[in-house]
């Protein structure tokens, strides 16, 4: 953007240009940060911050912790419960019995595509809940009760 250009409507012609990057490359599952939009386009980061709530009524980006941006595509789902939720259904889901070794916080990160703080900081909320042993150094955590299933009884 030129210098010269008016900030009226500015953020719409972003949000224009980064919908067009959205729609042409699929493999795209996150988009450009706040500073990557300012530097690119020559602009605030209020108007950075204007594009991405154009993006997010428009039903085609969702804000993600850590301040970036997650591209939502039609007919795709994502797992929105919390991760300390999705790590406990790790138990039922890969049939783990009490005693069992649960997978490490490095192997947690990579399958959830998050932080490794942040499994650690789930793994200790079921810790807290019982669910799993205490973390030791060169002890792996071990599943220590089942979770509780919701589903209704079937008559």
């Amino acid at each position: 953007m030129s210098q010269q250009a008016s900030p009226r409507g500015t953020f719409l012609k972003i949000a224009d240009a980064v919908r067009a990057k959205v729609d042409t490359d699929r493999e795209m599952s996150e988009l450009p940060s706040a500073a990557e939009l300012m530097r690119d386009y020559g602009v605030s980061r209020g108007v950075a911050l204007r594009v991405f709530g154009v993006l997010q009524r428009e039903g085609i980006a969702e804000p993600v912790p850590g301040g970036r941006w997650r591209v939502l595509r039609p007919g795709e789902t994502a797992d929105r419960r919390p991760l300390a939720d999705r790590l406990a259904s790790i138990i039922t889901d890969d049939d783990l019995g009490v005693g069992a070794p649960f997978p490490s916080a490095a192997e947690l990160s990579i399958r959830f595509g998050v932080s490794r703080p942040t499994v650690t900081k789930a793994l200790v909320k079921l810790e807290f809940a019982g669910l799993l042993s205490e973390a030791r150094q060169g002890k792996q955590r071990t599943v220590r009760a089942l979770p509780k299933r919701t589903e209704s009884p079937e008559p």
